[in-house]
């Protein structure tokens, strides 16, 4: 057993090569607009206990990603990055280059997979609480489990876990646990001596059965987004954590409606609420963009009446937003951008804050970081503004330098 060390040096190891068959680019699959190698790097970062984040990658698209949620890359060398080869070599190597370049011997390592879209921050920090506090030598998540198990020989089906002439009820059934595949925290030491993931005594970290989820094809991927909305921790962004708001125009400051008079003269409504938040987002000096593919001139007079800037009658927004980030010298990872339908998901998948309002599309939705409560042209944008400058839309006060 190991011997709990006072700030012991844990390193969490997410391995993520470029190649996958099942899905192609799947580490970079987003979900909830954040690809899935972030999800796993903020989920280790937010970890108590957890000193140190290396995501292990064949792929300079994955290695950038992973700099940009606040990891490390560690290039992993094509020997390591075949499909034959072992999550355990990859975190060897990983491991290696780690103690390497910071001069630091690590306690305890965790393999960590971003195929497990919904690991929570608590599930990593309970794993390396069991190993940094001499419980264990090794751990990892498992989902309780009270399901009968069958197999099927020649003879007939058979049970595995039962007598099959004794079904018990399930309150009088012990539970059984079926491992997750999302984290494994072990003993550095005694996963150098042993070479494998389990050895010694091993912990098991309960989690939730509803949210185990493995992704290794697209009905899987496709799951995940739909059950974000439901498994992710609320989360909106605050004013530090925003340098841009970009708002998409029609079903976004509109209800989505046009209005028609007899010249085929369009109109749409917009909201008063709407037209206060972005006063007080301009006056907290903000910067505020509409970004639209609607050519009508109510979008341009719509700006005017707001005084922002606009950019209309655009085919790719996403190419657009991104000059405008280049031309303002603002990062993407910094922009909020508020949008309803399909066209809107090619600027979702480039800036920090994809945000979907109430009455968004499906698809939108779930690639959002964050949804309104209030649809298109009710006050969505007032809410947006209320998340970053509070409920009463007060500038915010400069901290003292």
């Amino acid at each position: 057993m190991p011997t709990p060390k006072p700030n012991p040096t844990v390193l969490a190891v997410i391995p993520a090569r470029g190649g996958s068959k099942g899905v192609p680019a799947k580490n970079l699959a987003p979900v909830a607009g954040i690809p899935l190698v972030g999800r796993a790097v903020r989920a280790c970062l937010g970890a108590a206990g957890v000193t140190d984040v290396v995501v292990s990658t064949d792929d300079h698209a994955i290695a950038a990603a992973a700099r940009s949620f606040g990891a490390e890359a560690v290039r992993r060398p094509a020997a390591l990055a075949g499909d034959t080869a072992t999550s355990e070599s990859a975190v060897l190597h990983a491991l290696d280059a780690f103690e390497a370049t910071a001069g630091r011997t690590a306690d305890v390592v965790l393999l960590v997979q971003c195929t497990s879209p919904f690991l929570t921050s608590a599930e990593v920090a309970e794993a390396v609480a069991r190993i940094a506090g001499g419980e264990a030598d090794t751990a990892f998540t498992a989902a309780p489990s009270h399901g009968f198990l069958w197999k099927d020989t020649a003879d007939g089906a058979t049970g595995v876990n039962h007598d099959k002439a004794h079904r018990p009820r399930r309150q009088d059934r012990e539970p059984e646990y079926l491992e997750t595949g999302s984290v494994y925290a072990m003993d550095a030491a005694g996963f150098r001596a042993h070479g494998h993931r389990f050895f010694g005594r091993t912990a098991v970290v309960v989690t939730d059965p509803a949210r185990v989820l493995e992704i290794d094809d697209p009905h899987d991927l496709a799951r995940a987004k739909a059950l974000a909305p439901l498994l992710d921790e609320p989360a909106t962004p605050s004013f530090a954590d925003v340098d841009a708001v970009v708002l998409d125009f029609d079903g976004t400051q509109t209800d989505d409606r046009v209005h028609l008079d007899a010249e085929g003269r369009e109109f749409v409504s917009a909201h008063r609420g709407d037209g206060l938040g972005i006063a007080a987002l301009r006056r907290a000096g903000l910067p505020v963009l509409i970004l639209s593919t609607e050519q009508n001139p109510v979008v341009a007079a719509r700006a005017r009446k707001l005084k922002i800037p606009v950019l209309h009658g655009i085919d790719r927004k996403d190419l657009a937003l991104k000059e405008w980030c280049e031309a303002e010298s603002i990062d993407p990872a910094r922009v909020l951008y508020a949008g309803n339908d399909v066209n809107d998901l090619p600027c979702f998948h480039l800036v920090g804050w994809p945000v979907a309002v109430a009455s968004a599309h499906d698809s939108v939705r779930a690639a959002a970081r964050a949804v309104t409560v209030t649809p298109g042209g009710f006050g969505a944008i007032r809410e947006i503004a209320a998340w970053l400058l509070g409920p009463e839309l007060n500038t915010p006060t400069p901290l003292p330098n």
